[in-house]
């Protein structure tokens, strides 16, 4: 069987699975939206499929291998010089100013835990979208994918071009029951599900996941930093976790979209250059494409004959297991869905990451490494370390203040996911262990202080685990070995929680704790996973911790998924059902009960409807409705009718210049409508009139009614 098929089998399954319960909740038909919704997530399935079948099948001519004849020895020297000129490191430096700078300032709005830990759930799709690719983007993407895309090609795209298999799930099953339910933590919703004993378990394997991921990715600035002008690798991660935590312990969440704005424009554009310019120095794109060997145009080079780079291997760790973890767990991928202006501009920004950004994201990631090889096929380079391929490629291509674009393009790119760690680490911390088990009645202003000391901690903690990561022979391995040891027992605990509703809180701990156990045994004793290694060769140490994960780096997530399933699966159907009425609004079928709980009224998803009108400030104060507290407004009969709106209707407030992005905005109740014939009004209260308004006293505000009023009906 050939990859490309057992991908598109297995993944297949997982879609088909998707797209039923689409249909059940209402969301997937032959008519209307449901038809749209319908052709969208099939065009996902097809846009990849075609994309990787013509990459794996259709026959193309290559250039043929030159010898290396010389020009290339300034940038190939590995003595002790420093990479890039003066003028380089002054652009870096000048970027590292203006990240800060852009942080502090958008961290003056961040006066509750909402705020730092969401932006006020107030930003469109578009700058949420960015945000997200910023934050896949990683500086260690940009290494170590470009240290796969010089050893293997386009099949160093996997990673990014298989996650098409979870669209329907996220995007139409979990994402209306995350935004809906206002959950601050993934934790908090195995809480709300199981109770405190689950909830805690998930809380310590979250944590690990987090804090394990700041450390690759300080480990990874280490060795860049380490490479390009030889400071020790455990510094340099101390001087960028000391800036990240700076600007996020001040500004939170909006800190953190605002700037990953900037890093994500950023880091497309620079990717893209890095194309251009090795086009330009080959003589144009088709000899830079015809100077790829034929095999590193594979979107999958093997099936198992690698065991470093296994395609059967790589779907298991990144394709289903680190990309369920992504999408449906890692906190600050979740902070960023829940922080858009509602569930249809949450869902856009998926749809747009998971399609066009990841797709354009993975050959950015990959462009130093498949640049370099090009490079090397046409003679222009010999062969070079790979793990120094985007260096070595970059700055052959680049003059003095290029590199130093380029250079900090990878500040960006690690920032970009770092920032998003931290706070999701202190989300977490926050919400699952300082408030629940050391100060219940903490008010917000303790709240948001711990939030800020969890941040520094953190970052702390983080630099401690660079000398573990360090022990790798490479930062692709590292960081594979590391996720597919961890994210199995979540993963699978996550899924059956929100989509078997037959799943009890027996199994979700039985899973959990199983799978821990299952998953340490299997580093001392990898044999265990050659059941499930599908011909992977590897896994014959035993009591030698650090060498058991670098055994079977990839199929441990194989085996991890099948395990903790058949724990799970085992334990639900020797216990009693949950009631039914604890997971209202919590597992799918039950998304009205979310919306409810939300808006403290019935509603129901549709069309959006807008209008003008001029804003004014309450006299007095309004009630405040659902779980949310959301402020309740008076509107003008005129608004009302031009809304087709009524009280207990949700509305979305903001600045009518789009390109802010809901920076200025607000979501409120409507508590009454008055009588102000020929008028259109809009009356808030002082804390949203002024984060709406602000200076801006004579200037209309635009309002979009969101979820209409819908008759109670109970549970779909």
């Amino acid at each position: 069987m050939t990859a490309y098929l057992y991908s598109y089998l297995v993944g297949g399954v997982v879609f088909a699975v998707g797209l039923g319960y689409a249909a059940k909740q209402g969301y997937i038909g032959f008519s209307g939206r449901k038809l749209r919704n319908l052709l969208l997530s099939l065009g996902v399935l097809l846009f990849f499929a075609l994309l990787q079948g013509l990459l794996q099948f259709v026959p193309m001519t290559a250039a043929p291998a030159q010898a290396y004849t010389g020009g290339a020895e300034e940038v190939l020297d590995e003595g002790s010089r420093i990479r890039g000129t003066a003028l380089d490191y002054l652009i870096v430096v000048a970027y590292f100013g203006l990240i800060l700078f852009n942080g502090i300032y958008f961290g003056r709005r961040q006066k509750t835990t909402r705020d730092f830990f969401f932006g006020g759930q107030r930003f469109a799709w578009w700058l949420i979208a960015i945000s997200l690719i910023a934050t896949t983007i990683g500086s260690y993407s940009f290494v170590k994918y470009s240290e796969m895309g010089y050893q293997y090609g386009l099949g160093a795209t996997q990673a990014y071009w298989n996650d098409w298999l979870w669209f329907p799930l996220l995007v139409f099953g979990w994402l209306p029951l995350l935004y809906f339910s206002r959950i601050v933590s993934v934790p908090e919703y195995f809480g709300r599900r199981y109770g405190p004993q689950v909830r805690l378990y998930a809380t310590v394997y979250l944590l690990i996941y987090l804090v394990g991921y700041v450390g690759v990715n300080l480990y990874t600035m280490g060795v860049v930093v380490h490479i390009l002008v030889g400071w020790p690798i455990p510094l340099a991660a101390l001087v960028v976790a000391m800036v990240s935590a700076t600007y996020v312990t001040i500004g939170g969440q909006s800190s953190v979209i605002m700037n990953d704005l900037i890093n994500g424009l950023f880091l497309l554009l620079v990717g893209a250059l890095i194309f251009i310019l090795g086009a330009s120095y080959l003589g144009g794109f088709d000899l830079l494409w015809l100077n790829l060997p034929t095999e590193a145009r594979l979107a999958f080079p093997n099936f198992n004959e690698d065991p470093s780079f296994p395609a059967i291997g790589v779907f298991w760790q990144d394709a289903f297991a680190n990309s369920a973890m992504f999408y449906f767990l890692n906190q600050g991928i979740i902070m960023r869905f829940m922080a858009a202006k509602s569930l249809d501009e949450s869902r856009k920004a998926a749809t747009v990451m998971m399609v066009a950004l990841m797709f354009v994201g993975a050959l950015v990631v990959a462009s130093g490494g498949l640049v370099a090889r090009a490079f090397t096929n046409a003679g222009v380079l010999p062969e070079v370390p790979a793990r120094e391929a985007f260096f070595i490629a970059a700055e052959l291509l680049s003059h003095p203040g290029i590199f130093g674009l380029i250079l900090a393009a990878m500040t960006a790119a690690l920032m970009s996911t770092v920032d998003t760690l931290i706070t999701a680490v202190s989300a977490v911390t926050v919400n699952d262990l300082y408030r629940p088990y050391f100060r219940p009645q903490a008010t917000d202003p303790q709240l948001l202080r711990a939030a800020r000391i969890a941040a520094l901690s953190v970052s702390a903690i983080g630099v401690l685990m660079v000398p573990v990561f360090m022990q790798f022979d490479s930062i692709y391995r590292a960081h594979a070995a590391f996720t597919a040891a961890v994210t199995p027992p979540m993963v699978v605990a996550l899924l059956l929680a929100v989509f078997w509703r037959r799943f009890t809180r027996t199994a979700a701990l039985w899973t959990l704790a199983g799978g821990l156990v299952l998953m340490t045994a299997s580093m001392l004793f990898p044999a265990m996973i050659k059941p499930f290694a599908h011909g992977v060769a590897g896994g014959d140490i035993a009591w030698d911790f650090l060498g058991g994960m670098r055994e079977q780096t990839f199929m441990r997530a194989c085996f991890g998924v099948v395990c903790c399933a058949a724990i799970a699966i085992l334990v639900t159907l020797l216990t009693r059902p949950e009631p039914a009425e604890k997971q209202r609004g919590l597992v799918w079928g039950t998304i009205p009960d979310a919306l409810h709980r939300y808006k403290g009224s019935p509603g129901r998803e549709g069309e959006v409807t807008r209008a003008l009108a001029r804003p004014q400030r309450l006299e007095r104060r309004l009630p405040h409705f659902g779980a949310a507290e959301l402020e309740g407004v008076r509107i003008s009969d005129t608004v009302a009718r031009a809304l087709d709106a009524q009280t207990g209707d949700l509305l979305y407030v903001t600045d009518p210049r789009w390109w802010t992005g809901g920076l200025h905005s607000a979501h409120v109740i409507v508590a009454e409508i008055a009588a102000q014939p020929g008028q259109a009004t809009v009356a808030l209260d002082e804390g949203a009139f002024r984060n709406v308004v602000g200076n801006r006293l004579d200037r209309p505000v635009r309002i979009e009614k969101l979820y209409a009023s819908a008759p109670d009906r109970g549970s779909a």
